[in-house]
């Protein structure tokens, strides 16, 4: 039986954006009107409002002048995965990653398979805190030697950190760029249904934490030594290991600080992880010329994981000048005001799973969408705790498959995994959590959520 076989990371993003230039030739142009919101401070869609605009076809010429514009558009992003990639190099290049994951082995010896859990807990709750995703490119080389060291195929390093994180933040209670910002949308109190979404979040990880450790002790293979597995580990004798791990932990906390209190933006973050790389090559012994050394090879490692979001983004680029995102989501939305209730919220998962390979952002989506949708809910009986768990399930855990989701693509590409051997392991999975997805759903319409 033939398998799917994606092409180069590289190549499935250009051709999504000449697919997203063809389609600004046979999408009709459209837009709603849009007003501010004072409850999220963005320009939310008027509901009703759409209508047709004269065509803006997208020529070849423009679609490959997206490219940079897409670049531009995600810069903040690609930055903070630059200075954070050079930043772990460092820190990787002191010899404390190393130290620490000689510690966990032996903590864990015979008992390999608990580290899964340990490490797809860590993720999932950054998930659920924070949308955790382009900050978990850096961190992907010290899976790998983790997992290597193990003996566990390397496709395992992107299953416990962005595919934990995306299960996380799709049945989070408190992701704020996801369900904060459908609720606030929804005038619903933050935080409500909290109790209902935790119960789901927790059967969503053993799902997908049950499905992770399966593979890797079916796909396991002979583990590697410290040197195979990290052959730069014995290039710079570091010193302090502790004081460096200490102070990645502080780091850490210290971002999850900023995010979720003080109102972080990715500016922030990357000069966040640029303090604490420096800081961490003068600790441990590197000296100024090792530790600006450290961060170019990060920098150099980490590009082309980095890029990949910009072209990522590109296609939205494409799509947004063509004018034909309304038209798709006018089109999509429509067709469910004549449905039953229950039948309408499903039939929201699949809009909201449709939507996100054109419209890959989350945050985005729910402000294109919820104002949409929530009138919709009102007029046939829907709940609108139901209509953003909809939007919650569909457009979260589409983070797990679509490839014009910028970091997915960069982390399973820097993991040294094909496209569609990441499908080949995550969309099982994926398709049993959007069945749990369609049961909480439907089960709130019961209860009456």
């Amino acid at each position: 039986m033939k398998t799917i076989r994606f092409p180069h990371p590289l190549v499935l993003l250009v051709g999504f954006i000449l697919l997203a230039c063809a389609l600004s030739y046979v999408l009709p142009a459209g837009v709603f009107e849009r007003t501010p919101d004072a409850a999220t401070g963005r320009d939310v869609v008027v509901p009703g409002s759409y209508h047709r605009v004269p065509a803006t076809p997208v020529s070849p010429l423009q679609a490959l002048v997206a490219v940079p514009k897409g670049l531009v558009d995600a810069a903040a992003v690609i930055f903070l995965v630059f200075l954070a990639g050079g930043a772990f190099t460092v820190v990787d290049l002191t010899g404390a990653l190393r130290r620490g994951v000689d510690w966990l082995l032996e903590k864990f010896r015979g008992r390999e398979a608990v580290v899964i859990p340990i490490i797809s807990v860590l993720f999932a709750t950054m998930g659920a805190l924070e949308n955790m995703q382009e900050e978990i490119v850096p961190l992907v080389p010290v899976l790998l030697i983790l997992m290597r060291r193990i003996g566990y195929p390397v496709v395992t390093a992107a299953a416990v950190s962005i595919g934990s994180a995306a299960v996380g933040a799709a049945f989070s209670p408190l992701n704020p760029f996801q369900v904060g910002i459908a609720q606030k949308l929804a005038q619903l109190p933050l935080l409500s249904g909290g109790g209902f979404r935790l119960v789901f979040l927790l059967l969503a990880l053993v799902i997908w934490i049950g499905g992770t450790v399966r593979h890797a002790q079916r796909h396991r293979i002979t583990p590697e030594t410290s040197e195979q597995a990290d052959p730069n580990g014995t290039l710079v004798a570091g010193r302090n290991h502790g004081l460096v791990l200490a102070l990645l932990l502080g780091g850490f906390a210290f971002f999850a600080y900023g995010v979720l209190k003080l109102g972080w933006d990715f500016e922030q973050m990357a000069a966040l992880f640029f303090t604490m790389g420096v800081v961490a090559g003068l600790v441990g012994g590197l000296g100024l010329t090792g530790t600006a050394e450290g961060f170019i090879a990060g920098f150099r490692d980490i590009a082309f994981s980095a890029l990949l979001i910009g072209f990522a983004r590109a296609i939205f680029v494409v799509l947004e000048q063509g004018q034909i995102v309304d038209t798709i989501v006018n089109g999509l939305s429509a067709p469910l005001a004549g449905l039953p209730a229950w039948v309408a919220a499903l039939g929201m998962m699949g809009v909201h799973t449709a939507l996100h390979l054109p419209v890959p952002s989350v945050s985005g989506q729910a402000v294109l969408t919820m104002p949409l949708l929530v009138p919709l809910s009102d007029l046939i009986g829907l709940s609108r705790q139901v209509t953003v768990l909809a939007y919650q399930y569909g457009a979260g855990l589409c983070e797990l498959i679509t490839p014009t989701n910028g970091a997915l693509v960069a982390i399973v590409a820097a993991c040294g995994v094909r496209f569609d051997e990441w499908w080949k392991f995550a969309f099982p999975l994926y398709l049993l959590l959007l069945a749990l997805g369609a049961v909480a759903v439907v089960i709130g319409i019961a209860v009456g959520l």
